[in-house]
């Protein structure tokens, strides 16, 4: 009888201790978790996110890799982590700065952009309509004046002609999912799209070695000089009414040349070139970041000149009397010389 009670007795206070053992363990496990054991492929998820994620690179994967922040506690973030592939980009999950740029481009580059085009094109339409085109006070004399030489008239049209198949090509690429698209269908717009992007990928080395040679061309006939603060003074006998004396080119064609044509055209070239990945005699970085600044750029310029270019195109060729036999033929007429470029037909006439 004493020995069943002493054996019943042992046997609760085995199971009193056994229990009590299992209680601390459970309790101490929670105050401190045991790190996971590795995971065959070498990379460890953890089983709780800890305050410092950089306190998870303490296993296999730190022996194999440097340490790397978590991808999957910095999804969205800018800051490149640790990847073996070679795509570096494939590190960023998520990419802040992509929505900055999607609001900027397809918000403030397509709505105010679309809006500067408009109110260009509209208002060269209103000038030719109450204006009409801008005539000769005297009739034309048939006295021709050599003005442009071939290679002149010759990198014009270049520059011209591309300049219009990119303008045309890059305004489908930004507007054309507004208006073409649901026109054509997803299928059709998208072989459309692809040849407008070859259109303008080869168009334009062509437009920047163009703008380059004109530039050195008539660099020395662009130069502020006599009649130009004149002109700009009546905004180019605007104000009034009369014609300014102006040299070879006057005021406004000089600002277009410079700012228009040179600094645009060299902006908008040389980041097209970033975006077609040719950057010649320097290295870039071709990512995301540089990709979507170049963008940006690139968009904003064009838009810019197109609008420049409008009135220039206008002046050159409807809007003014005369003004297109310069680079159609090489010449005009003296009477036009005289009128429009009094300073240039003094000099040729002396």
């Amino acid at each position: 009888m004493n020995q069943s009670f002493s054996k019943a007795l042992s046997s609760l206070v085995m199971a009193a201790g056994l229990s009590l053992a299992l209680v601390s363990g459970s309790s101490f496990a929670e105050r401190a978790p045991m790190a996971p054991l590795p995971s065959p492929s070498g990379v460890d998820f953890p089983l709780s996110v800890p305050a410092n994620p950089n306190s998870l690179a303490n296993g296999t994967q730190a022996q194999s890799q440097p340490a790397n922040p978590s991808i999957f506690t910095t999804a969205n973030s800018d800051p490149y982590n640790f990847v073996s592939i070679p795509d570096k980009e494939a590190s960023v999950l998520i990419q802040r700065s992509g929505e900055q740029w999607r609001v900027i481009r397809n918000g403030i580059i397509t709505v105010y952009g679309g809006w500067l085009m408009a109110l260009a094109f509209f208002g060269i339409v209103a000038m030719y309509i109450v204006k009409g085109p801008i005539k000769l006070h005297e009739p034309m004399s048939g006295n021709l004046i050599k003005r442009f030489s071939f290679l002149e008239r010759l990198t014009h049209w270049v520059m011209a002609y591309s300049f219009i198949g990119l303008a045309l090509t890059g305004l489908l690429i930004l507007y054309g999912k507004y208006f073409a698209m649901p026109l054509m269908g997803g299928v059709a717009y998208g072989s459309f799209l692809m040849v407008c992007k070859n259109i303008h990928n080869f168009s334009g080395p062509l437009f920047t070695l163009s703008i380059i040679i004109f530039f050195l061309l008539l660099v020395r006939k662009n130069i502020p000089g006599e009649g130009d603060m004149a002109w700009l003074m009546s905004f180019g006998g605007i104000l009034s009414g009369k014609h300014v004396p102006a040299g070879f080119f006057n005021f406004g064609e000089k600002i277009w040349f410079w700012f228009g044509m040179t600094f645009l055209g060299l902006v908008i070239s040389s980041s097209g070139f970033v975006l077609d990945m040719i950057v010649p005699f320097m290295e870039v970085q071709y990512i995301r970041g540089t990709m979507q600044i170049a963008n940006i750029v690139h968009s904003s310029a064009s838009i810019l000149m197109t609008t420049m270019a409008m009135g220039h195109i206008y002046i050159g060729s409807i809007g003014m009397q005369g003004s297109l036999d310069g680079m159609r033929t090489g010449s005009v007429d003296a009477t036009w010389a005289k009128e429009h470029h009094e300073l240039w037909y003094n000099k040729v006439n002396k």
